[in-house]
């Protein structure tokens, strides 16, 4: 069966007989964008959010783009939740989409402490399986190894265990996307259904280890801490020097939820030969954006596949200091961006999703083709005083201190604390080798006043001190482990604020007693 399907696969892209849908298509981006909006509110016109904000209307306008943005409210999860989605939790149908909802993606993003629920239709999965198509597809035309669409696909995610309570499953996105892969597709997809249900990580990846010497890969796919963590396992277990001594036709790595930059270094080493890194943007709210080309690290945003995108200039004009959006924010259309502007995005999506923002701050790098680099999380922005530090400038930081001082640092966070009537930065690294924690200070400090001119003035006038604690890297996952956010999508935040903060000075403060 693996044979034939590699076949299929390669064939259908060389005479080009894919289905339309499947195929990566030029699009003029402004239309492809009208027609998605308009489907999505024809589909939903007649449920309880349509009917209330009155889609109809909004549809004969003569400006749909302005008459939906004046008409319909943004949100964030909260109010979204509170008057929508609570609604469709309890079993009531056609409540923002058609239909009862059926899945639930539990989220806590990278900062919030409890879950949040997002809704999940069939509509949606459908998307989800054909923009992952998509991207399959797309990879054809880079020149693997001739038995590579033959090998296993190991998919490290959440538990496909997905908890029932008689009206709704939920669970993370990825474990609901796994049990519904296609039946085709299992023959590929390790590590299988049944290692795929164990809910606890370390049982996981216990098991995962175990059956490793079973299995033929030539993809993986998940957060890189969490990859980093099962390969290093692997390699320290059968004794091997690379993957690759175990995996030889390991030949792509594809990567989501956090900047691969801070892990590269530590992955070159557990690889033997070079393997392709790949970026895809999936989201408990949608498939927003893959790479497209693998010589050059950016994403393609989908802009005809069950979602509507809005951009929020990332500015204080549109957003106060806690990263919370304003109610009366200014949002552009696809044609009205600009390119290297940071933005954060809002969709409206065939899951029920309306104007929502899902938190994640992004940048044109070419507008036409709509490609684009996310540069972080409105949450995850450091600007106590207006040096409006974000996680794209913290991981430039980290990755020059990590190349100029040949170090692994896989993962790190900032949080920012008053500090004697001023205010200071607080950084703590993860690096498992005796380093010089100063010199590693004064190069992030120097090297942020050189990328980011605010920065260097807040430096000068009100940042005045600035601390740093270096630690062993698994401390960072024994805090997300105790937070009960282990393995799967989870992540931890660049940024610490509020309670976070609160709960991981009092973890470090016992590890340090140890």
């Amino acid at each position: 069966m693996a044979n034939i399907f590699g076949s299929i696969v390669k064939t259908v892209y060389t005479v080009g007989s894919i289905p339309i849908e499947f195929k990566q298509k030029r699009l003029d981006p402004v239309n492809a964008q009208e027609k998605e909006l308009k489907r999505l509110l024809r589909k939903s016109s007649l449920t309880a959010f349509g009917t209330y904000y009155n889609f109809d209307a909004i549809l004969n306008s003569d400006s749909l783009f302005d008459a939906f943005r004046t008409n319909v409210p943004v949100h964030d999860y909260n109010s979204m939740y509170r008057e929508w989605w609570f609604r469709a939790l309890n079993g009531e149908a056609n409540v923002a989409w058609p239909g009862v909802v059926k899945y639930f993606a539990l989220s806590s993003g990278t900062s919030e402490a409890s879950s949040k629920f997002i809704p999940v239709t069939n509509n949606m999965l459908r998307s989800i399986k054909r923009a992952s198509i998509r991207q399959l597809i797309c990879a054809t035309r880079y020149d693997f190894p001739p038995d590579f669409w033959d090998k296993g696909i190991l998919m490290i995610g959440g538990s496909t265990h997905l908890q029932y309570n008689g009206t709704y499953y939920s669970g993370d996105l990825s474990g609901i996307s796994a049990a519904n892969l296609p039946f085709w597709f299992q023959y590929f997809y390790k590590p299988g259904r049944k290692i795929s249900k164990t809910v606890d990580w370390n049982d996981k990846l216990n098991e995962m280890v175990k059956n490793a010497p079973k299995w033929d890969i030539g993809v993986i796919v998940g957060v890189p801490a969490w990859v980093q963590i099962l390969l290093e396992r692997i390699v320290k277990e059968y004794n091997l020097n690379t993957i690759h001594d175990l995996w030889p036709s390991l030949a792509a790595y594809v990567h989501s939820g956090v900047a691969f930059g801070p892990y590269e270094n530590s992955f070159k080493k557990l690889f033997g030969k070079p393997v392709v890194y790949s970026e895809s943007y999936l989201a408990s709210e949608g498939y927003i954006a893959y790479q497209i080309d693998l010589n050059k690290r950016i994403m393609q945003l989908i802009m005809d596949n069950g979602i509507y995108y809005e951009f929020v200039p990332f500015d204080d004009n549109n957003f106060d200091s806690e990263g919370n959006i304003k109610r009366d924010c200014k949002t552009l259309t696809i044609n009205e961006v600009e390119e290297n502007v940071g933005y954060a995005i809002l969709v409206s999506t065939n899951a029920g999703s309306w104007r929502y923002m899902i938190g994640d701050v992004i940048e044109f790098v070419n507008k036409q083709r709509c490609e684009i680099m996310i540069k972080g999380r409105t949450k995850h922005f450091l600007s106590l005083v207006g040096e409006h530090l974000s996680q794209d400038n913290m991981n430039q930081a980290i990755d020059h201190v990590s190349n100029v001082m040949k170090l692994d640092i896989n993962e790190f966070t900032v949080a920012g604390i008053h500090y004697e009537n001023r205010f200071a930065h607080h950084w703590y690294i993860g690096c498992d080798k005796p380093v010089d924690k100063d010199k590693i200070l004064n190069m992030i400090d120097e090297h942020l006043k050189r990328i980011n001119d605010d920065y260097r003035v807040e430096r000068m006038e009100s940042i005045n001190e600035l601390f740093i604690d270096v630690l062993p890297t698994h401390v960072f996952y024994d805090f997300m482990e105790k937070m009960g956010k282990i393995g799967g999508a989870t992540k931890f935040p660049r940024v610490l604020k509020g309670a976070r903060y609160d709960e991981w000075v009092a973890f470090i403060s016992n590890f340090t007693k140890q």
